[in-house]
């Protein structure tokens, strides 16, 4: 797939106030110094398309852009590490939850893993969430540029260990990607490609 455009459309804290069109929806979410804003920029070709921040938490809204006129990029709160108060945080929670539970459009999660670091318990419990709700997820694992090659595939395996151990028979879909660099990039364009011909061929 080639991104021709990606427009910004609607920022809200209420899932029923997203789009009503009925467009496949793919969501980013992961913790918060995960690297998501520098991944969306880097999979729509638009440098300021989501907002990086030095400091992590800068996406605190359900953010909406429209693909090529036929499906949408979600950008989602980061969880985990912000400079947030409890309040602020219980509210993410909230338009978070209500989101992925109620959201019919939602056709795919995409939870963002950082490559270098062992599984964390926020992430395994929020793999876990969305198991437990029948969401359809993949997970992305980032900032592949930062180990080097050799180390990416025993990054893997030591991640699809902890999810065995967590009951999950098998390792999700994944993909191994890099903002720096773009990999990963056509990988993850062609699956949601191939996701978008599925539901609109159903």
């Amino acid at each position: 797939m080639k991104i021709n455009t990606a427009e910004f459309i609607v920022s809200n804290s209420d899932a029923s106030l997203c789009p009503k069109e009925m467009l496949p929806e793919y969501a980013f979410i992961g913790r918060s110094n995960v690297g998501k804003s520098s991944l969306i920029n880097m999979i729509t070709n638009h440098k300021k398309l989501a907002k990086t921040s030095a400091r992590p938490g800068k996406t605190q809204l359900i953010n909406h852009f429209k693909i090529n006129s036929n499906w949408f990029l979600v950008d989602l709160p980061g969880y985990g590490f912000a400079k947030v108060s409890k309040s602020t945080k219980a509210t993410f929670q909230k338009f978070i939850t209500e989101y992925f539970e109620k959201r019919e459009q939602l056709t795919c999660a995409f939870i963002l893993i950082d490559i270098r670091l062992e599984a964390q318990k926020i992430d395994l419990e929020f793999i876990n969430y969305l198991g437990t709700i029948e969401v359809p997820f993949c997970i992305i694992f980032t900032k592949a540029d930062k180990i080097g090659k050799t180390k990416i595939d025993a990054a893997v395996a030591a991640y699809r260990k902890a999810l065995l151990a967590n009951n999950w028979e098998e390792m999700p879909q994944h993909f191994v990607t890099s903002s720096e660099t773009a990999l990963g990039k056509d990988e993850l364009l062609q699956f949601i490609d191939d996701v978008n011909h599925e539901v609109f061929n159903s």
